[in-house]
């Protein structure tokens, strides 16, 4: 799996940016079938960074009606807060 298809795209709320700001955890949406240590490969040679630690959570896709009479479904998705070693940080695009 090549690094770049492993990190999705970060997640930006209010709750990613106070685990940001107060404990240095970043929030991304993975790919489904990644682990920890290729989420930790991916994060320290894509943002030349060290990683100090990784939590992971799997979320069901929700149901969704479009017009009334389309239903369907959002797709199951992976969510990894990684926690940085101190003095460490990621430039985000939101940040500049």
């Amino acid at each position: 799996m090549d690094m770049r298809n492993i990190i999705k795209k970060p997640i930006v709320t209010e709750k990613a940016a106070v685990l940001k700001e107060r404990h240095n955890k970043y929030t991304f949406v993975v790919d489904k079938d990644a682990n920890k240590f290729q989420i930790k490969q991916a994060v320290e040679s894509l943002f030349n960074v060290k990683v100090k630690s990784i939590h992971t959570s799997n979320y069901l896709g929700k149901n969704k009606r479009v017009t009334g009479m389309h239903a369907g479904y959002r797709s199951d998705w992976k969510k990894a807060i990684v926690k940085l070693g101190d003095g460490q940080e990621i430039q985000m695009a939101e940040d500049v």
